[in-house]
């Protein structure tokens, strides 16, 4: 069974960056899709970004043109890079692992336990 560790969260000014790691353990990560969601406070889960084991990148449209999505196969390690944050992109940014990268939760069989993504106005 896999497990998903994710780190690099924390406090940012509005217009700064973080990148988002996903480590993990137990399985290798190469031919599964993976994905980034996120959720605010009072809010519902909401999909950010998903890459197949291919490399083909999928965003939703509030971050792109300002995130980036990448995978270190080797590392079995998935990245976020996020650039020119906003204080509405404030939330605990979750990784998961599924077989498809679908924006939806259902798609994904593996989630890590989150990393706080805190942007300052």
């Amino acid at each position: 069974q896999v497990q998903l560790v994710e780190s690099g969260g924390g406090l940012v000014q509005a217009g700064g960056s973080l990148r988002l790691s996903c480590a993990a353990s137990g399985r290798t990560l190469s031919m599964f899709a993976m994905g980034w969601f996120r959720q605010a406070p009072g809010k519902e889960r909401e999909f950010v970004s998903a890459i197949t084991w291919d490399e083909v990148a999928y965003y939703t449209d509030s971050v792109k043109g300002r995130f980036t999505i990448s995978r270190d196969n080797a590392k079995n390690t998935v990245y976020l890079q996020m650039n020119s944050l906003k204080p509405e992109d404030t939330a605990v940014y979750y990784c998961a692992s599924g077989l498809r990268a679908t924006m939806t939760m259902a798609g994904y069989s593996a989630w890590g336990q989150g990393t706080q993504v805190t942007v300052s106005s």
